[in-house]
C-alpha cells in the first residue's frame, strides 16, 4: 500500500527549544506517506512539537495501541479503522474544527463503517491493479484479460506478485466473480487453487516495496501494485501502464482518526484541519503519488500541467459496483494466510 519501512522510526521534527505538554502532538503514521514540509510548516504555525512515528503494517499499529501506548493521531486503512470503532477505541472528531469534508470526493466519505465520517477524515486513496510494460504487453491484451493476465505461461519468469495474502486472494476472488470478502468455504478453495495455477503459470517472484524500484528499470513486464506506487513508477519510467482490472478491485482509503487515550485531541483535531487544507493535502499527494481525497486538488494534480497529468495510475475509480473495500474479518485474514504460504512452497 505504500513506502513500508522494515523498522520503526522516529521523526523528531524542527519545533521550539521548549514546549508543554500540551504544545506536543504524537502522530503516527506509515513510511514515506507525507511530505515532511507540511509537518514542519504546521509546527511552525501552531508553535508545537510534531513527534512523527512510523509503522510498516496496520496490525503493527493495532499492536502498539494494544500495548496503551498513546497517540493524538494515527492513520489507519478502512478495515482496521473499523475494527477500532466496533472495540470503541476512537474518540469522535470535532466537526467544529474539522470543517473541510464536503470537499471531498464521494468515493472517500461517508463510508459504511463511518457513514458520517464521526471518527475518521480520509489522507489519501488508492486501488491496486496490474502495472505493466506497454512495449512488452499490447494494453489491449491487459484491458481483455484483466486479473487472468497472471495465469498466463506466455509471462512466466517475467511478473512481480505482491507478497500480501489479502491482496493476492483479492486478486483470485476478483477473477472468478467473488467478493473479495467472501467467507464461502468453496470459493476461497477455488481462490487458493487459482493461486496455485497462477505460481505454476508466470512462477512470479514474490515482492513488497521493492517491486518500485524494479519496475522503474524495467526488470519485468507485469506487477501487482497500488496505485500510488504505480503512479510513481510511471512518472520515472512512461513504458508503464496501470490497468484496474473490469472484474473489479479493492479501493483503499487511509484516514486520520484520533484514538480514545489520545493526551491532545484539541490539537489533533487541529492538524486534521491542517492536512485537509487543499494546499497541505497537494503537497502530500504529490510527494507521495497516493491520490489526495479532495476534489479540486485531484483535477488539479491529474489536470493539465498537474504532477500527474495523463498518468493512468493516480485517480482511481470511483462508483464501480465490482470494486469493494476490505472489512475487518481476522478468521478470514488468518486462513487466508495460511493458504498463501502453501502458494509461495508451491503446494
Amino acid at each position: 500500500m505504500k513506502k513500508l519501512l522494515s523498522v520503526l522510526l522516529v521523526l523528531c521534527l524542527l519545533a521550539p527549544a521548549a514546549v508543554l505538554a500540551d504544545d506536543v502532538l504524537n502522530v503516527y503514521n506509515w513510511g514515506e506517506y507525507i511530505d515532511k514540509q507540511v509537518l514542519t510548516n504546521f509546527q511552525k504555525e501552531y508553535g508545537v512539537k510534531v513527534n512523527y512515528s512510523l509503522f510498516s503494517s496496520n496490525e503493527e499499529m493495532y499492536t502498539k495501541l494494544l500495548s496503551n501506548a498513546s497517540y493524538d493521531v494515527i492513520i489507519p486503512s478502512d478495515y482496521m479503522i473499523e475494527r477500532l470503532i466496533k472495540e470503541n477505541k476512537l474518540q469522535p472528531l470535532d466537526k467544529g474544527i474539522v470543517t473541510d469534508l464536503d470537499s471531498l470526493v464521494d468515493g472517500v466519505k461517508n463510508l459504511p463503517y463511518d457513514p458520517d465520517n464521526t471518527y475518521s477524515a480520509p489522507y489519501l486513496w488508492q486501488s491496486v491493479g496490474i502495472l505493466y510494460d506497454s512495449t512488452k504487453i499490447d494494453p489491449a491484451v491487459v484491458e481483455e484479460k484483466g486479473w487472468d493476465i497472471f495465469l498466463d505461461s506466455e509471462y512466466s519468469g517475467h511478473a512481480y506478485m505482491y507478497d500480501s495474502e489479502r491482496d493476492a486472494f483479492m486478486v483470485a476472488f476478483k477473477a472468478l466473480g467473488y467478493s473479495a470478502n467472501t467467507e464461502n468455504a468453496d470459493e476461497i478453495e477455488a481462490a487458493y487453487n487459482w493461486l496455485r495455477e497462477m505460481d505454476k503459470a508466470i512462477h512470479p517472484s514474490y515482492v513488497t516495496d521493492e517491486v518500485i524500484d524494479a519496475m522503474i528499470n524495467g526488470e519485468k513486464w507485469l506487477a501487482l501494485v497500488y496505485s500510488g506506487d504505480a503512479a510513481y513508477i510511471i512518472s520515472e519510467n512512461e513504458d508503464m501502464a496501470y490497468c484496474a482490472p473490469k472484474q473489479g478491485t479493492n479501493v483503499a482509503v487511509d484516514a486520520m482518526v484520533i484514538p480514545a487515550n489520545a493526551s491532545n485531541p484539541e490539537l489533533a483535531n487541529k492538524f486534521i484541519a491542517y492536512i485537509l487544507q487543499p494546499e497541505n493535502s497537494a503537497m502530500i499527494s504529490e510527494e507521495v503519488g497516493y491520490a489526495s481525497p479532495n476534489a479540486d486538488v485531484l483535477a488539479e494534480l491529474s489536470g493539465p500541467g498537474g504532477a500527474y497529468e495523463g498518468n493512468s495510475a493516480y485517480v482511481p475509480r470511483t462508483g464501480y459496483e465490482k470494486d469493494e473495500l476490505f472489512h475487518d474479518n481476522e478468521t478470514l485474514k488468518k486462513q487466508l494466510s495460511e493458504l498463501w504460504i502453501k502458494v509461495k512452497l508451491h503446494e
